[in-house]
């Protein structure tokens, strides 16, 4: 089902359309915003991988080794504990 959007453009513009009435201004109007969608996504999904790289050092900056730490035996003294 389609839904109708409606914007403001000048009103030179809208002369210079008229004279190409050949055209069809609503699928190039479809286009350009399937075009921008796309761009932006692709963008986005570049922000989260960029984002994920991120968090995945930060969690082995903070998941370093300890010494005189384990973490097998710390299990066994918590579970003992119960």
């Amino acid at each position: 089902m389609s839904v109708v959007v409606s914007f403001r453009i000048d009103r030179r513009l809208k002369e210079k359309m008229d004279r190409l009435k050949h055209i069809n201004w609503s699928e190039v109007v479809r286009r350009a915003i399937q075009e921008v969608i796309i761009r932006e996504e692709a963008r986005m999904r570049g922000k989260d991988l960029d984002r994920i790289k991120r968090a995945a050092l930060r969690s082995e900056l903070l998941s370093r080794r300890v010494e005189g730490w384990s973490s097998v035996e710390e299990i066994r003294r918590w579970r003992e504990a119960r």
